[in-house]
């Protein structure tokens, strides 16, 4: 079957037709759903996600009418992943800031999915959150509406820090925050922190893993600091006010937390990510970096079913507008050739605790996997098993590996 994508003016009710060999896997795939919710109070200086603040909206885009518009794409994805749908293993709600919603209007499409797709016993709910976006109240609203996971966009507990990033909650909030999302009863609590942001010291870094050891958390996200072009960031930066990043601070604070985390009793199962077992694992992310199949709602949200990606219009004003005419908010797709999709592979796998076969890489790929282990960045116990694991300083340097095997 070939596929077409009509882009403006007018498109009809379905962007696309999936091949058939993406449709056959569609029942028996692991599916998630990703809803997109693109506004913040103020734009962090780091951050170039799609979001928006209510002066950079400006006509067309509304709030107040997210919810119902975000279930619109839902019902549209319905109708075409329809009639034998996937069933749903995983939410994730992202942002921007998705509790500057109501949390009723959360509830809302939570409950939009639950009515349009079959839910699988057991489905992880995730929403991310700034810690100052949730109160003891919304937080017991959004846990009796079904949601299982919050994601607290922590940063650092240090108040300088978090300035450098225009982060507006205080720094012992996110900790409070977490207490708050446990005693509301949600069964997985996480924390992101990043390292690395110019000014912060070897006592601010440890100061927040102090913090991140003192909430009651079972997943912790830790991320070096990227210079993003065109960031307010990188603008002070280039006009000499701030620092650049040192790679080898990076490369210490990694370390650092690894070894904190680890004596403390998670465990890395990606090269950013600990949690305290299996179970803490976050599932959602598990789907990305397992070639799984999932459907992003909202604006600029990518979506994945059997090797065909595609990926909305940016602007929630033209999103919405879109869907308000009853047409798809596609902006464009492409189909995956099989190359491509073993390279991602590749690429996503040898981030995993549990690497990837060997047989996943080309022969040149292989005779790098037996140098990696001569050089300490592969197990050699796992590579004589057949497969491709990252040692502890192979994980420093997981990108020039990951180059290295797929090059």
């Amino acid at each position: 079957m070939t596929t077409t994508l009509p882009l403006l003016p007018g498109p009809p009710a379905h962007p696309f037709e999936l091949p058939e060999a993406a449709r056959e896997g569609l029942a028996t795939t692991p599916f998630g759903l990703y809803v997109h919710v693109p506004f913040c109070a103020t734009r962090c200086g780091y951050c170039d996600f799609n979001t928006y603040t209510s002066d950079e909206l400006g006509p067309g885009a509304n709030r107040a009418e997210y919810a119902g518009t975000a279930i619109a794409e839902l019902r549209r994805a319905a109708g075409f992943l329809g009639p034998d749908l996937p069933t749903v293993s995983t939410v994730f709600v992202g942002g921007g800031t998705p509790t500057l919603l109501p949390a009723e209007d959360l509830a809302a499409v939570l409950a939009a999915v639950r009515e349009l797709f079959p839910v699988a016993p057991g489905v992880e709910v995730t929403t991310e959150a700034n810690p100052e976006s949730v109160t003891p109240a919304s937080l017991a609203t959004l846990r009796a509406a079904g949601f299982t996971r919050l994601s607290l966009g922590m940063q650092s507990a240090a108040e300088h820090v978090l300035a450098v990033l225009d982060r507006r909650h205080t720094p012992g909030r996110a900790v409070q925050a977490a207490r708050e999302a446990v005693a509301a009863g949600f069964e997985h609590v996480n924390l992101d922190l990043i390292y690395g942001t110019p000014g912060e010291t070897d006592a601010d870094w440890a100061a927040s893993l102090d913090a991140v050891l003192a909430a009651p958390v079972d997943h912790v996200s830790a991320y070096a600091l990227i210079v993003e072009d065109g960031t307010r960031l990188a603008r002070r930066i280039a006009r000499g006010e701030l620092p650049m990043p040192d790679d080898d601070v990076l490369a210490d604070r990694y370390v650092q937390a690894d070894t904190v985390l680890r004596g403390a009793g998670f465990d890395w199962y990606e090269v950013s990510n600990w949690s305290r077992g299996d179970a803490a694992r976050c599932r959602h992310n598990e789907l990305y970096w397992t070639d799984a199949n999932w459907w992003g709602v909202g604006p600029g949200a990518h979506s994945h079913v059997g090797g065909v990606r595609w990926w909305n219009v940016k602007h929630p004003a033209a999103y919405a507008q879109r869907l308000g005419a009853g047409d798809a908010p596609v902006a464009d797709r492409e189909v995956l050739e099989p190359a491509d999709r073993a390279l991602e592979a590749v690429m996503l796998g040898l981030r995993l605790r549990d690497g990837l076969p060997l047989s996943a890489l080309s022969d040149a790929g292989r005779l790098r996997a037996a140098d990696a282990v001569a050089r300490g960045l592969l197990e050699p116990a796992a590579h004589r098993a057949g497969r491709a694991v990252l040692t502890d300083r192979g994980r420093l340097l997981a990108d020039a590996v990951v180059r290295d095997l797929t090059d």
